[in-house]
């Protein structure tokens, strides 16, 4: 449906990436990537990994990490600067679609912790590492939607939290200009995850009637945001991108 395929991965050797949401779904395979490419991978989970990903995690060091809690967020860059001096990139992959449900049949409170995770966290997360990313130059790779963007039918707490990380990243882009750390906010196709799965049993837009075989493997969006820690996406200007356009659709085989 999507035609979509993994993008190569260059050499992350020396670099160190914290990655938050990374029990399971994407954030555990692009965890997995990047230590296979050499670099030394950080997995933030929140509890426990999940024994269907956990095998993506095996090279990993694994950190409890809950976005919504500075106190946490505070204890892992700690042992990072501790253990490794340095931090080269954070992937913000934390994100949260509940609650689903039409606007009318909300309450107010319920749409709090999407915000907490998906535009407030990017924001603690962000710049509680920016001292350790500014002595690196290095980048924060934000994980995006085309719902940042578009009203889906039943997706007020998503769709507005992620419009929010999205305005966060140009903001973070655009106050820190001409300084040393890089911004991306990159835009996801419906992926083969288990939040893909509460969108299809909660039916209530197009995109939960996607079949399962025709959704995106997440070895492709975990590629695309490994690469954007290395090297080669230094050269990028654009803040925004989406893994089904350039630069990503030429590197795709």
């Amino acid at each position: 449906m999507f035609d979509l395929s993994p993008i190569e991965i260059p050499d992350l050797s020396g670099k160190t990436i914290l990655i938050t949401g990374a029990g399971r779904g994407i954030g555990a395979v692009l965890a997995g990537k990047i230590a296979a490419s050499g670099g030394k991978v950080y997995a933030g989970i929140l509890n426990a990994p999940d024994p269907a990903w956990a095998d993506h995690l095996k090279d990993c060091t694994l950190v409890d990490l809950d976005v919504t809690d500075a106190g946490t967020i505070a204890t892992v860059l700690t042992r990072i600067k501790s253990e490794n001096g340095r931090l080269d990139a954070l992937v913000n992959n934390a994100g949260s679609i509940a609650p689903i449900g039409h606007i009318d049949t909300l309450a107010t409170e319920s749409l709090r912790q999407a915000y907490e995770i998906n535009a407030l966290g990017v924001h603690r997360m962000t710049c509680a590492a920016l001292p350790l990313l500014r002595a690196s130059k290095g980048v924060v790779v934000n994980a995006g939607t085309g719902a940042a963007t578009t009203p889906m039918e039943g997706w007020t707490a998503y769709c507005n939290s992620k419009a929010a990380a999205r305005m966060m990243t140009m903001m973070f882009a655009k106050d820190l200009d001409g300084g040393d750390v890089q911004f991306f906010f990159v835009g996801i196709p419906p992926t083969d995850t288990e939040m893909q799965s509460e969108i299809r049993t909660a039916g209530l837009n197009p995109i939960s009637k996607i079949a399962k075989k025709d959704l995106v493997h997440p070895d492709v969006p975990a590629s695309v945001m490994a690469w954007l820690c290395g090297p080669q996406a230094r050269k990028l200007d654009e803040v925004l991108l989406d893994v089904r356009e350039e630069p990503f659709k030429s590197m795709m085989g």
